[in-house]
């Protein structure tokens, strides 16, 4: 018997874009809406590959509604694949766990949730396939919630679904830990988890896998995202698709200033780059994160007047395409090592240096970054985070205009 179905998670439906909103209002809007755009094109897609049935593990919402409209949005899209006469089975995970979603949402036929409370297990005898699962009670899950799940049902097609941090992941919380060993030790044949937000084949004897997030919401989401497809025949996992519908994309440039001898030539090279991620994206809206880094000669120019490089660097990256956001931009160089001349009288770097590690002027610095704070009308603004960044691009301006910079 051959049939495919659709494995997605992380949906995050009504989760905000992170870091864009300030720099860039437009694109923030724009952007704003892409995780449903996302979403539609998900069941658009699902619906064209015909699939036998569709598995949502965990994170579907990523929060408590503000409104109805979201819940009404995803009832609106899933019942499409329910008057095709597919299946649904959906799993609470962290972000939408019953002490975390208190609103009712009514699904549509042919849609059903996995237990909270204990481990469930649905059927579909047309397929011959069996689902087991445990969705979250409550946000902060500890419990290895794979070692409740019941025996497979024998000579039927046997899937464990779960939200699991599995044996760690980094950037992600440790929720309903579990390790290879202990899905393998289910006799399963595939393995459809949530909440790690980047695609992985943890394994293919059985296929364990991470989905992924349908759509990148911050730089640390970056690349392509979406679903998966997994084909069976005869009772064996014959392949796992991705499906790639995200509707904006993430990335970041980083550039070692250090293999330039001018700024034109690091224009350029960045200009290239965003170019190259431009048509890795195809055609879809970018935010750009940009890292110049390293020690070169050009650090006394970004020195002396940063905000005309500043300008420089983001005008060079959006020439690639109109449709690019700076998510942020890292000014990361640093002088060359040189010799100290001998008739130097005095070392003003060196100065200067010795200043910033006193913890009177550190204080002073803080406490005049808090009082800019206040002033500011911006949630989340925290400039004391960024106070050594801000402290070392000071000292290599004061540097740069002592010794006759650019912006002297």
């Amino acid at each position: 018997m051959n049939f495919t179905f659709l494995h997605a998670a992380d949906l995050h439906l009504g989760s905000p874009f992170r870091g864009l909103s300030l720099r860039d209002e437009a694109l923030g809007q724009k952007l704003a809406g892409a995780s449903r755009e996302a979403f539609v094109e998900l069941i658009d897609r699902a619906l064209a590959e015909k699939i036998a049935f569709a598995i949502f593990a965990g994170d579907i919402f990523d929060g408590d509604w503000r409104d109805a409209a979201i819940a009404l949005f995803f009832n609106r899209q899933i019942a499409r694949l329910a008057k095709a006469g597919i299946p649904i089975f959906l799993l609470k995970g962290n972000h939408d766990a019953d002490s975390v979603v208190t609103k009712n949402l009514v699904l549509p036929d042919l849609a059903q949730n996995f237990p909270t409370s204990r481990a469930g297990t649905f059927e579909l005898p047309e397929w011959r396939v069996a689902l087991h699962g445990r969705g979250f009670s409550h946000r902060a899950e500890s419990e290895n919630l794979a070692r409740a799940l019941p025996a497979p049902k024998s000579g039927w097609f046997n899937i464990g679904v779960l939200h699991t941090s599995l044996d760690g992941r980094p950037g992600h919380t440790s929720y309903a830990p579990c390790s290879l060993d202990d899905l393998r030790a289910k006799n399963y044949d595939y393995w459809a988890l949530g909440h790690v937000h980047a695609f992985e084949l943890a394994a293919r004897d059985p296929y364990i896998v991470f989905p992924g997030n349908l759509q990148g919401r911050s730089i640390r989401e970056t690349g392509a995202k979406g679903a998966v497809l997994v084909d069976v025949a005869d009772g064996q996992v014959q392949d796992v698709r991705r499906l790639i519908v995200d509707r904006a994309r993430f990335c970041e440039i980083a550039l070692d200033a250090a293999a330039h001898d001018d700024m034109t030539g690091l224009l350029r090279a960045l200009e290239a780059r965003a170019a190259d991620e431009v048509l890795l994206a195809g055609g879809r809206p970018l935010a750009l994160r940009i890292r110049i880094y390293g020690a070169s000669p050009l650090h006394a120019e970004f020195a002396a007047d940063p905000a005309r490089w500043r300008d420089e660097i983001e005008a060079a990256a959006q020439r690639a395409q109109e449709d690019i956001a700076i998510e942020r931009l890292l000014l990361e160089t640093e002088a060359p090592v040189t010799a100290k001349r001998l008739d130097q009288d005095f070392d003003f770097a060196g100065l200067l240096d010795a200043c910033l590690a006193e913890p009177d002027l550190r204080e002073a610095a803080r406490a005049a970054l808090a009082s800019v704070e206040a002033k500011i009308p911006a949630p989340g603004l925290d400039l004391g985070a960024e106070l050594d960044a801000l402290l070392r691009e000071a000292r290599d301006l004061a540097v740069a205009r002592a010794e006759g910079g650019s912006g002297s």
